[in-house]
């Protein structure tokens, strides 16, 4: 996915100085170019950012989506961890100056500097891909929301079911809202974005149901989240539909998305590569972008070696997830004591 240094079909800006251009899709929607990739390319991988100079960088190397992560913003943002502790004009403020910024970048890119010899870069401008979280209250939360990113130029957000406070779908306690509640807000999605004349953004249904521990469902576990998803495409609302794993074990996701292609064939999923999960330990990780998804393993085995002190390896202990189980305990809150979180083996999670 390196970047392209050289290329002949480029066009002129006013906000260029004579003789520099950029590619002509600096002028196509972020929601029109996105969807057009997920149409051509195999697979979007968007790395996780949290702040402008950081899809800046991603942009910089090439890929050709930029993911704006919800815990990511939490701890750049806040220094805190993923518990519903921003409010949802924060996190679309954030992602509207994200989108401003790889708009800037790419002129800065496309000058490079003359006096000093350095060339310049030519750059395509990545889609922004939003984490919505559970859409900060009612369905008129979500409208507000939705209106936000949508006019920031955000290309796609995800929803997910969770009931609020939401917290990351890797920390326990996590309950769901009911499956029409979940369907009323991704309705919502997709009519505010209609009316602001942007049909082609894309809308991404995520399911917490795989690790739920309260749901109006009588079903849980991998049952409860493939039904989930089920339902949600019945609506013909999503694009796509996510269903949040708690370990990298390859099984379950193969499992999921053969069950939800046996209803739905032409169905399209997001996964969530995440940081949360030991894949250097993994002995068949799933890999899509294998180099950029094995120098991440490579970082990893290094982060745990014996010895280190890399203090950021585990985001949920930096970021005080053991903090907020221990005081949530002390305080009798919903759904925040150290029982209601998984038994997953040490060796797969951080």
């Amino acid at each position: 996915m390196g970047a392209v240094a050289v290329r002949t079909e480029l066009a002129p800006s006013p906000l260029l100085p004579e003789g520099f251009g950029v590619p002509p899709s600096r002028w196509i929607h972020p929601a029109t170019r996105f969807r057009e990739l997920l149409r051509t390319e195999p697979y979007l991988f968007g790395p996780g950012i949290y702040d402008p100079m950081g899809a800046q960088l991603v942009m910089y190397h090439g890929f050709k989506a930029v993911y704006f992560s919800g815990y990511s913003f939490a701890i750049g943002h806040l220094g805190t961890t993923d518990m519903d502790l921003y409010s949802g004009p924060e996190i679309a403020d954030g992602a509207r100056r994200t989108v401003s910024a790889l708009r800037k970048f790419q002129l800065t890119m496309a000058v490079g500097d003359p006096a000093k010899g350095v060339e310049p870069r030519i750059l395509d401008i990545p889609p922004v891909v939003v984490d919505m979280d559970a859409g900060y209250g009612n369905i008129f939360n979500v409208q507000r929301q939705t209106e936000l990113l949508v006019n920031a130029g955000v290309a796609a957000a995800h929803l997910e079911d969770q009931v609020l406070p939401k917290r990351c779908g890797h920390i326990g306690g996590k309950a769901l809202v009911p499956t029409p509640e979940m369907i009323g807000k991704l309705r919502m999605m997709r009519a505010v974005a209609d009316d602001l004349g942007r049909d082609d953004f894309t809308v991404i249904a995520r399911t917490d149901g795989l690790s739920a521990i309260d749901a109006p469902e009588p079903a849980r576990g991998l049952e409860l989240a493939i039904d989930r998803a089920c339902r949600y495409l019945e609506s013909g609302i999503p694009d796509l539909v996510w269903c949040e794993f708690p370990t990298s074990d390859r099984g379950p996701v193969e499992q999921f998305a053969e069950q939800v292609r046996r209803r739905y064939p032409e169905a399209r999923f997001a996964f969530n590569w995440s940081s949360s999960f030991k894949w250097y330990l993994d002995p068949d990780p799933l890999a899509m972008a294998e180099r950029e998804e094995q120098g991440y393993i490579e970082l990893q085995r290094r982060e745990f070696e014996a010895g280190s002190d890399i203090p950021t390896r585990s985001h949920h202990e930096f970021s005080g997830v053991p903090y907020h189980h221990l005081v949530g305990k002390a305080y009798e809150a919903a759904r925040l004591g150290r029982e209601f979180v998984e038994d997953l083996p040490a060796e797969k999670v951080v």
